[in-house]
């Protein structure tokens, strides 16, 4: 992190300084959440959560060099203790964020979407980085939260930040883009993930577009052509439309899949077309390399460096990781699920050689048309050419539901993954079996079961 004097940070935040007075020229050079993981110099932020308050840690905070800690109550004071007070731990934090970003003075690329937002930001992470030094979200870091901590991580050294932004409700992604003030808006899709929340693909639609909120003027939103809630859009700002069915701006053509290794396909821009290697199976691959594409010609890359940078790109772990045991080939998806991430790893199971078995768990935040949802993707399953389908846990049975209605030959549900593993024996050597779910199922414990067979 940039290095900031406590009174800076005090008047970033509009705080309160606590503390004696030469503590005003205290620099900060980090920030940290977690108490355990202080290092010298860091401002501690207590969240208060639902069910542990933070603040409690303050005194741990300070035993392991915490310089400073934000606060949203009264403390006493110990000699060589600062505090910052402030009206929210989470706001103060979207403050310094949008304070690091100005200051340092580098274009951010904001990506949100209801499907492929993490993808989509490894691959212009990895095109990008070609040219530049890149800093990109990690892991699930792209909350209230999250992004703070990872814009905390940017120092000179970066010329680039590459932010995920996701969010649950209205006003989420709204705080997010007001403190990145992003120059590239990219949105991937509108789908139907988080309906739960927010009532319909409209109320969805209008959530991801948030991401408008803090854009710059002269900012440019790269946006997806051959979704229905987006192809429409307008904003006063500058768009770069990409796809595959709408050929218009950027868009692929010659779409070959080579089995659950690749796939690769015909890149076409303003001024000429490129043939792309994407080291990931799926159709929708396709898309998140044309928006990382649109993104990096922005950015004045060559096509060389982008095609180095798509054939160079490595997913996030647990989507779409493609394992080779003794016995099986394991699509590992289970980062999350919902119906159109489902169809996609389905149709890269089905090019797969061999026996085709989809292990499948609940999709989560569907809202009232969940069963009917879980229900339509069984009978997906069915028109895949899937030899077998073995749903796991609670709403999952739909699955099966769906399924019967086709010719799908073997179903099987199981009412945990441990009732599964002790059948196994259902799968034969030389299957591809993929395992997806919402991340709360943790479907990670079964791939890792599979492996153990080795």
């Amino acid at each position: 992190m940039i290095p900031i004097t406590l009174e800076k940070l005090t008047e970033v935040v509009n705080g309160v300084f606590v503390g004696e007075k030469e503590g005003l020229q205290k620099e900060v050079i980090g920030l940290e959440i977690d108490s355990r993981k202080i290092k010298t110099g860091d401002i501690f932020a207590p969240i208060v959560g639902e069910k542990v308050d933070a603040h409690r840690f303050i005194p741990k905070a300070f035993e392991t060099g915490a310089v400073c800690c934000f606060s949203e109550q009264e403390y006493e004071v110990k000699k060589g203790q600062y505090f910052i007070r402030v009206k929210g731990v989470v706001k103060a934090m979207l403050d310094l964020a949008e304070y690091i970003i100005k200051e340092l003075n580098i274009p951010v690329v904001a990506v949100t979407g209801s499907v492929g937002k993490t993808t989509t930001k490894d691959v212009i992470a990895s095109i990008l980085e070609q040219k530049y030094c890149v800093l990109k979200t990690a892991g699930n870091y792209n909350t209230n939260i999250g992004m703070p901590l990872m814009v905390a991580q940017l120092t000179k050294e970066h010329d680039i930040a590459v932010l995920e932004m996701g969010m649950n409700s209205f006003g989420e992604i709204h705080n997010l883009s007001i403190a990145a003030k992003p120059k590239f808006a990219v949105i991937t899709n509108i789908g139907v993930a988080h309906i739960e929340m927010l009532g319909s693909r409209e109320g969805i639609l209008k959530a991801k577009c948030e991401i408008f909120d803090g854009m710059k003027e002269n900012g440019i939103a790269i946006l997806n052509a051959d979704n229905d809630k987006l192809q429409n859009l307008t904003i006063p700002q500058k768009i770069i439309w990409y796809g595959v069915e709408n050929k218009k701006g950027i868009y692929a053509d010659n779409i070959i899949s080579h089995g659950v290794e690749s796939i690769s396909c015909d890149i076409h821009t303003e001024k000429e077309i490129f043939k792309a290697v994407i080291p990931v199976p799926g159709e929708h691959m396709v898309n998140n390399v044309l928006a990382a594409t649109a993104v990096a010609l922005e950015l004045g890359l060559t096509i060389e460096q982008i095609q180095k940078g798509i054939a160079d790109f490595v997913p996030t772990k647990m989507r779409m990781n493609v394992i080779k045991t003794k016995d099986f080939t394991i699509i590992n998806d289970v980062y999350n699920a919902n119906p159109v991430s489902m169809k996609a790893s389905l149709d890269v199971l089905a090019k797969a050689e061999g026996r085709k078995v989809a292990i499948l768990g609940f999709m989560g935040e569907l809202g009232e048309n969940e069963i009917q949802m879980h229900q339509e993707i069984g009978q997906y399953v069915g028109t895949k050419n899937i030899d077998m389908l073995i749903s796991i846990g609670e709403i999952a049975n739909y699955y099966d539901e769906g399924a019967k209605q086709t010719k799908v030959q073997q179903i099987y549900h199981f009412d945990t993954q441990e009732e599964f593993w002790k059948h196994i024996s259902l799968l034969k050597k030389g299957d591809t079996v993929l395992i997806k779910a919402s991340r709360s199922r943790q479907f990670e414990k079964t791939v890792a079961k599979l492996q153990e067979k080795e």
